[in-house]
């Protein structure tokens, strides 16, 4: 395979360099005959969504490819898979797919989530055993719902009680794998985030009390603003549930600060999408900005969606040894995140996609 060479400011150092590609992997040190590519411009290190479905709403696993392929076009080069009903695995060996980091399957209780597309628990009490056997299936990460709406009662209501909570997010550690949960609401946190939680997805009922603990534990939120901004078409959708429809309204009007407070607070923040769960995919710079919006600068904002969720998800930046999945840009995203929009490289595995 022909060497490749790389020159531009390289992110987030902010330090013009050189770089050589070789066999997948970035070299720090000259290659001899290695074919020049980019000479100038900006490269940032492959972009992540952090909240992302691949097979969700697919009705095979080419609809699944396609997904991935529309969220590589745009620039995600690394996706944490929050759930799938699909069995995904085959297009982890697709050397042009973006890296995918599977959650297993949505774990929840009968009538307490969208049919079809998680595992239902009858018994509480079993969580633990299923979280250990979707541990060993997943990649590193287990997916629980943590409340939805209760038909009885009318509103959003939490799934688990605390000391099953405990007892499945214990079982998960020693398996070496992290957790994280869907909430909307208020009431599940308390036990999610006492319980250990690696990471609350869209957190929007999120308290300030509720924020500092999240800080002083280093439990990330991964927010995922444009998934939020659906709240009032959900509502205007739930008029049999009025109580609900009006929970929605509220948890929707009060995200900016509630992020808002997260960000004051030291709350690690990553980018996701939640494509694929009403979301369409490919969408990754739309959350960017709706980040930089919400109270993160441009640089933390684009930080969230590369370096920093790279590393939170176990991935390097640009350094000696590391993948080769870097995008290549002609003016500095950190002034203008449109900029994002339009990379003039993209690169997967040390192979030039675009």
């Amino acid at each position: 395979m022909t060497a490749l060479h790389v020159r531009g400011v390289v992110l987030p150092e902010g330090e013009e360099r050189d770089l050589w590609i070789v066999n997948g992997r970035v070299r720090t040190e000259p290659v001899a005959g290695a074919q020049s590519i980019v000479d100038g411009g900006f490269l940032v290190p492959g972009l992540v969504d952090a909240h992302c479905h691949i097979g969700l709403a697919a009705g095979d696993l080419a609809a699944a490819e396609a997904q991935a392929l529309t969220d590589r076009d745009a620039g995600t080069l690394l996706i944490r898979d929050c759930g799938s009903p699909m069995d995904t695995r085959p297009l982890q060996e697709r050397l042009d797919l973006p890296r995918i980091i599977r959650a297993g399957r949505h774990l929840a209780r009968p009538k307490r989530y969208i049919r079809h597309i998680g595992v239902e628990v009858e018994d509480p009490a079993r969580l633990p055993a299923v979280v250990a056997r979707e541990a060993e299936y997943g990649d590193g990460w287990v997916k629980l719902v943590g409340d939805w709406i209760d038909r009885d009662l009318g509103d959003l209501a939490p799934l688990w009680p605390d000391d099953v909570l405990a007892e499945a997010i214990k079982v998960a550690h020693e398996a070496g794998a992290r957790v994280t949960a869907h909430v909307f609401g208020e009431d599940a946190l308390p036990g999610l985030i006492g319980a250990g939680i690696d990471c609350i997805e869209h957190g929007t009922g999120l308290s300030d009390a509720l924020i500092a603990d999240l800080a002083e534990r280093g439990t990330a939120l991964v927010p995922t603003l444009i998934n939020i901004e659906r709240f009032p078409d959900i509502a205007a959708e739930a008029d049999k549930y009025p109580t609900y429809a009006a929970h929605m309204r509220a948890l929707h009007a009060r995200v900016g600060h509630t992020v808002s407070a997260a960000i004051e607070a030291g709350v690690p923040i990553y980018a996701g999408t939640d494509a694929g769960g009403g979301v369409g995919h490919g969408r990754i710079v739309d959350e960017i900005v709706a980040l930089h919006r919400a109270g993160l600068s441009p640089e933390r904002a684009l930080g969230a969606a590369s370096w920093s969720a790279r590393a939170w998800l176990g991935w390097s930046g640009l350094d000696e040894g590391a993948a080769a999945d870097l995008l290549a840009y002609d003016a500095d995203p950190r002034l203008d995140l449109a900029a994002l929009r339009t990379p003039k490289l993209i690169m997967l595995r040390g192979r030039v996609i675009s």
